[in-house]
């Protein structure tokens, strides 16, 4: 696929400028005929729509399919719907992105298997709904719970981001106060001490590491530099990565807290899943993945299995001992009264609700951390002068 960026004139002899998508030449020919314009010039691109747009945000995602369940319930069909959507893209990458999905539909491929093309662009999650809309013939619905979806999600995203603001400025203080501290106030005092060995060992330490910070602070940006990227490798290991999210949702204090956001997540993705009619065995494994944390899809691999073997869904996860009892007992409540769509869905809502209420508290957490932290700096730096101020007052009186 290739992008023709055009500069054509329309039958009222006016000028206008644009992009088609086409296989090649011939076909750019056509479309542009098609639409009534005479070419001036043009010039070829490759399409690197998938370079352009690495990933839909969940805000785009939430938009685009809040248009097309709008569109396709007013009674448009599928391929209008489309071409009208493309055109609205607010950037090239989008536009080139949905103007290609319009073409294949149009050309008899279906929604699904052309979203598919562009694997990673849009969310396996979206794709395997959008396949089951198609498979049961209610495309309309599962765009709007996929609108929901994504809006729910992008809420959170934006809680998360939102309530981190306070404490990543806090931390980011405490940083230029510390190195502030000992670049140039430390450095005042060491003239107040005749030689370094009349400085008490605190101050001797302090005044040492004010120094190398001011003469080999380089040193200091290459461990950096080395402790960020060592921890970014060896989280690409396997079990390294497998250990670390088991302690993200293990951990003390914390730990409760992750794991409802995590099971709001997980609550919103089964449902929407389920209720689609997509099968039980593949619900679990797209909800587990779309959580992204290797702990939990390894114990899933379990709960797959147990559920092939006719095992109740709410007796294998409250043996994964990740999700609490509560959450449990409302699928099991759910799997009893044969209406799990709808107790999923629900239970959702609620654990939407102390998602929001768990960030906020490991905000809460963090907060105290920084201050700790700065308090501890400052105080280090008192005890380190003190001496020098008691000496030189001495020296006064006498």
């Amino acid at each position: 696929m290739k992008s023709f960026s055009y500069v054509a004139r329309t039958g009222a002899d006016k000028q206008v400028k644009g992009t088609i998508n086409a296989e090649d030449e011939r076909e750019f020919a056509v479309k542009l005929k098609d639409k009534g314009l005479t070419l001036i010039s043009y010039e070829e691109k490759e399409i690197g729509a998938k370079k352009t747009v690495k990933k839909f945000k969940t805000k785009e995602l939430a938009f685009n399919c809040r248009q097309l369940a709008a569109m396709l319930t007013s009674g448009l069909t599928l391929v209008k719907a489309l071409d009208i959507l493309s055109k609205e893209q607010p950037n090239e990458g989008a536009k080139a992105i949905w103007q290609s999905v319009y073409e294949n539909v149009q050309k008899g491929e279906s929604f699904s298997a052309s979203l598919e093309m562009y694997k990673g662009v849009f969310p396996d999650f979206l794709i395997s709904m959008v396949a089951a809309g198609e498979s049961s013939g209610s495309l309309d619905v599962i765009m709007q719970r996929m609108s929901d979806h994504y809006a729910k999600e992008n809420k959170m995203n934006n809680t998360i981001k939102g309530a981190m603001t306070y404490p990543i400025v806090l931390m980011f203080l405490c940083i230029v106060i510390v190195i502030g501290m000992f670049t140039f106030i430390m450095p005042t005092f060491a003239g107040l001490f005749e030689s370094p060995d009349d400085m008490p060992a605190l101050t001797r330490v302090m005044m040492g590491f004010s120094d190398s910070l001011v003469n080999f602070w380089y040193i200091y940006l290459i461990v950096i530099g080395v402790v960020v990227f060592g921890a970014i490798y060896l989280l690409k290991i396997p079990n390294t990565r497998l250990a670390w999210d088991k302690f993200i949702i293990k951990g003390p204090g914390f730990g409760p807290l992750v794991v409802k956001i995590y099971t709001a997540r997980f609550a919103r993705t089964l449902a929407s899943l389920y209720s689609s009619g997509i099968p039980m065995v593949e619900c679990l494994q797209r909800s587990s993945s779309i959580l992204s944390n290797r702990y939990i899809d390894q114990c899933f691999l379990n709960v797959v299995d147990e559920v092939k073997q006719g095992e109740t869904l709410s007796a294998s996860i409250q043996r994964t001992e990740i999700f609490d009892s509560m959450f449990c007992s409302i699928v099991f409540v759910g799997e009893e009264a044969g209406a799990l769509d709808t107790i999923l869905q629900k239970t959702s809502d609620y654990y939407d609700e102390e998602a929001d209420s768990a960030v906020g508290r490991l905000v809460g957490m963090l907060e105290p951390l920084m201050i700790i932290i700065m308090g501890v700096a400052v105080a280090l730096v008192v005890a380190s002068v003190l001496p020098a101020l008691y000496g030189s007052f001495d020296a006064i009186a006498a």
